[in-house]
């Protein structure tokens, strides 16, 4: 069977501006405009957001959309917050730096090897470790609101820290709530509905503190849900139910 040719034009352009956000911030980095390439990476999760509704809804979704979105992902969400991590407070540590900021890449990349090769019924449930985005995310926000709000930089330790959990995160097998399941034209309840007005409420007035108190909560999100216990299933339940096959 030959492989259909062409591309989606419209969610490829999102994804390209994916990229083109994901280079910038290495161009911003290089030129010490840290909290630029911090911006620079948070427009780049729009775009990534945008191009996967987008190939939803207007039913463009392809194999070549996916692998594109994973590779600009790699820049975006893997290399150039290494890069501004590392620029920004971790290069004093010498290689205890650049090696967290190498396997902060490492793992998003093999976050995303994992993620392609995830069967599209258990992905699209939920995420099997942090995602990529909301990893860049926590970096970001915090390079946001201690250059812009509080004029001044987090101790290299404490950032070690960060970028050290952020990669177990991001390679283990918690799971995540797949926000792109949520629909906008289907019905909700007033909490959730409230929920989202008081977030783009603080969005429009305090974007970074919104920014850094949503990333830490989604991150925080995984690893506090495995603490909740879980209901027991009964012995009719367990004996009428066939054995799910192992995940990840």
């Amino acid at each position: 069977m030959k492989p259909r040719k062409g591309v989606h034009i419209l969610p490829s352009l999102f994804t390209t501006g994916n990229v083109f956000c994901g280079f910038y911030a290495f161009i911003a980095v290089l030129s010490d405009k840290y909290y630029a390439a911090a911006c620079a990476i948070v427009l780049a999760i729009i775009f990534d957001i945008i191009d996967g509704r987008v190939a939803r809804l207007t039913k463009t979704t392809s194999a070549f959309g996916m692998q594109y979105d994973s590779l600009a992902d790699i820049i975006s969400f893997g290399m150039a917050p290494a890069l501004l991590a590392y620029a920004w407070v971790l290069k004093p540590f010498g290689r205890l730096g650049w090696m967290a900021a190498f396997l902060f890449l490492l793992c998003g990349t093999l976050r995303l090897a994992r993620f392609n090769v995830t069967k599209p019924d258990i992905r699209s449930q939920f995420f099997i470790g942090l995602p990529t985005p909301a990893a860049a995310a926590v970096i970001a926000s915090i390079v946001i609101g201690f250059e812009d709000w509080l004029g001044t930089r987090i101790q290299p330790e404490v950032m070690v820290a960060v970028v050290y959990i952020l990669a177990f995160l991001m390679v283990s097998n918690i799971k995540y709530p797949a926000l792109k399941k949520l629909e906008f034209r289907k019905r909700v309840s007033f909490t959730r509905f409230i929920f989202v007005i008081l977030a783009l409420y603080a969005f429009a007035t305090i974007p970074r503190v919104a920014l850094f108190i949503i990333s830490f909560s989604y991150t925080l999100m995984g690893p506090l849900r495995l603490l909740i216990p879980k209901k027991p299933v009964s012995d009719d339940t367990r004996h009428d139910t066939p054995h799910a096959p192992n995940q990840f």
